[in-house]
């Protein structure tokens, strides 16, 4: 048995922290999800792989409740939350955060204004301790000193390093990035990787990447899943890939995948999605 087959044994005897059981969605007769099966080990880099239009951002939506499957089952740590009301999945969106594709910051609001803003909604702190989360949010992310600054004032790479703040400000389990280096030069793209390398191993925390960045998907993942025609062709551990276990992954990887899975795009720049919006394709 190999180090990597261990690794994923050891992990699979907890219960993973988020769950995807043969999920569906379809929006009119755009068929996304078909069947979509995923698990998500506690404390583990998970990097989610394919095209653009292939439903990885409407997998990520579906973890914290903000679309709601047609068939299929999300479980949270073992529970059934398919079926959570909106206060509940408030709940669960407390310990998980969420860095959207276009970082969806306020643009009226400041920098600490936009950090502070889940802590005001969800806690009931004081202004100074609203403060030393905010610094030490900001500290985390290498970016102390622009708390009075505007959104329109900062550069790509910096509002998503903004945005990564204030997905950690409520000290989440769980951190799920929405392609995070879109739209980013090559130097921005690795300070990112390393972003997330950092907060994994500083928090302790479950992250889900979906991305077709694929020299992000080399540097930061322990693990990878494929997804191609709305389900998780393959997933594997970077040990596995490495030994050649994971064939799908490692074509994709070397730019083999088909003409849909638009291979390439890593170089692409996206609009940014507006804060609160839903896109329902890549």
């Amino acid at each position: 048995m190999s180090a990597s087959d261990i690794e994923r044994n050891a992990s699979s005897a907890l219960p993973p922290f988020v769950e995807l059981r043969g999920l569906t969605r379809s929006f009119g007769s755009n068929h996304v999800l078909r069947g979509l099966d995923l698990r998500v080990d506690h404390g583990k880099i998970l990097t989610v792989l394919g095209g653009s239009g292939s439903g990885k951002s409407v997998m990520l939506k579906h973890m914290i409740g903000l679309l709601r499957a047609d068939a299929g089952e999300v479980r949270i740590e073992d529970t059934d939350a398919t079926g959570f009301d909106e206060a509940e999945w408030i709940r669960v969106r407390k310990r998980i955060g969420y860095v959207f594709q276009g970082s969806a910051l306020f643009d009226s609001l400041s920098v600490y204004e936009n950090i502070a803003y889940p802590l005001r909604e969800h806690e009931d702190w004081a202004e100074a301790r609203i403060a030393e989360r905010v610094e030490a949010c900001l500290e985390a992310v290498g970016m102390v000193g622009i708390e009075q600054r505007m959104p329109a004032a900062l550069s790509g790479g910096m509002r998503k390093r903004v945005a990564v703040a204030r997905a950690i400000a409520l000290e989440p389990d769980a951190i799920l990035y929405d392609e995070p280096t879109t739209g980013l030069d090559p130097g921005n793209s690795r300070r990112i990787g390393r972003l997330i390398q950092s907060l994994q191993s500083r928090l302790n925390v479950t992250s889900v990447v979906v991305t077709h960045d694929l020299d992000l998907c080399r540097s930061i993942s322990d693990q990878i899943g494929l997804l191609r025609h709305g389900g998780m062709l393959e997933t594997g551990s970077m040990g596995a890939l490495n030994e050649g276990r994971l064939p799908e992954i490692a074509a994709f990887l070397e730019g083999a995948g088909d003409g849909n899975d638009e291979v390439g795009m890593h170089h692409r720049h996206a609009e940014p999605m507006p804060a609160g919006g839903e896109t329902h394709g890549g």
